[in-house]
């Protein structure tokens, strides 16, 4: 972008205390950018990745307690920003056909209240959005093989290269529904308004500074309850494959796109870890078997709405557009996380704590 070198107007990241946000707020401040990070706190464990960031931040970083369901915090959050990115967000399927209208309000009326923050202070303030594979929906219409390694596309095209952003939009549970909504506002601000906007479709990011949940975060859960010695509830057969994509890369990806926006703006993109990178739950689970060093203790529960058998991104528009690829593979990136949960004893932290009392 045009004001990319202008370093005194901070790069506002609203969810900025969460996993993906607060990676991304310190790759910045490393780089010498003013950092705001917007947050409203509310996710277990966040603190600590505010408290890390103020650590590094030597000055640069400022805070802004506030949610995006706010649209006058809104106004205040983003004002002078050199750039914008939404990563709040309700993220769970479960948490969404509990609460609908929560849901709601968080994922889609908040995104639209960024944008409008944005655009009525400089509609040539960049916004790029953190949406999901979700709004794909089931993929019940892809027919499926299933082999040793878990579930895989019958097509050819779509075994070798994983789904791209030509599968249609197929909105499916409020979740989906909510962050759908959201994805399509932040792409037509650009074709209504002009704004430098783009959005991500994320598969499984993972990495240090996620406190898993088993609704959100799988990769950083699992682990977490190995290492505590806690049984790991598997709903379905376990078969399911995703891509998993190292936080660093994702970092690299976000960084990529602002970097891009003037000529990319309007767009979206996968991210994931592409075909390199798809591994099924159950092979996860074997590799930290392997990690840990003992036998976990796995319990099989029913399907969930709207658990799709296969999400692989196919990544190549990405990749072309912005010349980004993964650089870390899954079992390396798997290795770091649990370093990074071992080191910093956080199955005794006391919201990790909390979760294994009750289950």
């Amino acid at each position: 972008m045009s004001a990319q070198n202008s370093k005194s107007r901070p790069i506002v990241i609203i969810g900025g205390a969460g996993f993906i946000g607060s990676n991304l707020a310190r790759s910045f401040l490393s780089d010498g950018y003013e950092v705001r990070v917007v947050d409203n706190l509310s996710r277990a464990g966040v603190e600590g990745n505010l408290a890390w960031l103020q650590r590094l931040g030597s000055g640069r970083l400022s805070f802004v307690q506030a949610d995006v369901a706010d649209a006058s915090a809104m106004v205040d959050a983003v004002a002078g920003a050199l750039a914008v990115y939404n990563f709040a967000a309700q993220t769970a399927v479960t948490t969404s056909l509990a609460d609908p209208v929560g849901d709601f309000r968080t994922n889609a009326l908040g995104t639209l209240n960024v944008l409008e923050a944005v655009r009525r202070q400089d509609t040539r303030t960049p916004v790029i959005f953190s949406s999901t594979n979700k709004v794909y929906g089931g993929l019940e219409g892809m027919q499926m093989a299933e082999s040793p390694e878990g579930y895989a596309p019958a097509l050819a095209n779509l075994r070798a290269h994983g789904v791209s952003e030509s599968q249609p939009l197929d909105f499916c549970t409020p979740y989906g529904c909510s962050k759908g909504v959201a994805d399509q506002y932040v792409l037509d601000y650009a074709t209504s308004f002009g704004m430098p906007t783009a959005v991500l479709r994320m598969s499984c990011i993972y990495g240090p500074r996620q406190f898993g949940t088993e609704d959100q975060g799988w990769v950083a859960h699992f682990l977490i309850r190995a290492l505590a010695g806690q049984p790991i509830t598997i709903y379905g057969d376990g078969q399911q494959v995703r891509d998993i994509l190292f936080v660093d890369d994702a970092v690299a990806a976000y960084r990529g796109l602002l970097t891009n926006i003037d000529r990319l703006k309007g767009r979206a993109f996968n991210l994931g870890g592409g075909t390199d990178n798809a591994v099924s739950i159950n092979t996860a689970l074997a590799q930290i078997e392997r990690l840990t060093g003992h036998p976990l203790d796995i319990r099989l529960k029913d399907w969930r709405p709207g658990d799709q058998l296969y999400f692989v991104s196919d990544t190549r528009s990405l990749a072309q557009e912005i010349g980004w690829r993964p650089k870390v593979g899954w079992r390396d990136g798997m290795a770091r996380l649990m370093e990074w949960l071992v080191e910093g004893n956080v199955t005794r932290l006391p919201h990790v704590a909390a979760r294994r009392a009750i289950g």
